[in-house]
Parts: C-alpha cells; structure tokens; sequence
C-alpha cells in the first residue's frame, strides 16, 4: 500500500514538475519559472501582508484585539514552522525530490542569478512553505470572513494552494510534502483562529 502511495506521489510530481519542459540544463528559464519562483518567495509577498495587516487594524479597532491577533499571528506562523521544520522534517527524514540521486536525470530545477540550481534543504517532509501559508491564510481569512461572505478566506486558501504548488513545480517538494503541510498548516490555522476569537471574545464572522 505504501509502495503504490509513493508511485503515485512521485508520478504526480514529475507530471508537475514536468510542465516546466526542460532538464536540470534547461538554458534560459522560461516564463513559468519565472512566476513560480516569484510566487515561492517570501518576500514578493509583503505588500499582501501589509494590505492584510491593514484591513485586520481597520476591522479590529479595540486595542486588546489587536494584540490578541498580532500575537495570534506570530503563533500561527511559529508552530507551523516549528513543527513542519524542526519536528516533522528531520524526524521523517524524506529526502526532498531535488537531493534524490535517481531523479538527477530528469528533474527540473530553477537556476539562479547566481548560475546554481535551487535544491532547498535536504529533507521535505512536510512543505514548511505549504504549512505556514495555509496556517495564516485560515486564521488570517477566518478573522476577515464577514456573515455574508467568506470570499476573503477562500482567495487566501487559493493563494497557499498556488503557493504549495510552486514548490512541486520547482522540483523541491513532492505532492504528500505539500498536502501534508496544508493539512498541518490548516488544524494549526483553525486551533489559534478558534483560541483568539474564544479568549477575546472576538467574532471573526462580525
């Protein structure tokens, strides 16, 4: 069962992986690297952060709130991080797609400014990238939905799903490795969502 699990994982990955169209000598990266790795770094990002930190403070004007979010964010990001860094990863021990010595062949990785081949960290398991964007996207989007419309949080789950997919794309992760961050960053994202809003008395649906 698990060996079909992975036949799977690693068929999907390279179906992914293998839009880019190209080796690990793929020449002058194409568009779609381009955006894909934009789209994988942190901080191309930052205006969205700001905009959403924005609209949090116009929301949110009492005081005792806002702390309370701040301090939520920081845990969302943090246990998301820790635990899919400094637990999950070397405890798991999955060499990530880019160091397996099999898939040299026929892997595609982005190429850096610098000429080196972008291969991330030695293990994969899970998606850090994939855990902390949908960790804040659920507790971020659930503290902005409104009674009427819950369109904020589903954009904010598209974008760590496009997020997670960049990672396949880029040949650092395979698809479990972001599925499982997802799921990590989603119980976390709904845990510290639900503990804000209960100790603050504060609903995210007003």
């Amino acid at each position: 069962m698990i060996d079909w699990f992975l036949e799977i994982d690693e068929s999907l990955f390279k179906a992914i992986n293998g839009l880019a169209g190209g080796s690990v000598n793929p020449g002058e990266s194409n568009f779609l690297d381009v955006v894909m790795w934009k789209v994988s770094m942190a901080k191309f990002w930052i205006p969205l952060y700001v905009i959403l930190l924005v609209l949090l403070w116009k929301k949110f004007t009492r005081r005792n709130s806002r702390l309370i979010i701040l301090l939520g964010i920081v845990v969302t990001i943090g246990l998301a991080d820790i635990i899919s860094a400094r637990v999950l990863k070397p405890t798991a021990a999955r060499l990530r797609p880019s160091h397996r010595i099999e898939l040299a062949e026929d892997i595609h990785l982005h190429r850096q400014n610098d000429g080196t081949l972008y291969k991330g960290g030695q293990y994969g398991f899970v998606s850090s990238h994939a855990a902390n964007h949908m960790a804040i996207a659920i507790f971020v989007g659930g503290l902005l939905a409104s009674s009427s419309s819950s369109a904020i949080l589903i954009a904010l789950i598209f974008w760590a799903i496009v997020i997670g997919f960049s990672r396949i794309y880029l040949g650092v992760h395979f698809p479990s490795d972001v599925f499982f961050g997802w799921m990590l960053g989603g119980v976390i994202g709904i845990a510290v969502l639900k503990f804000a809003t209960t100790a603050n008395t504060i609903n995210p649906k007003s």
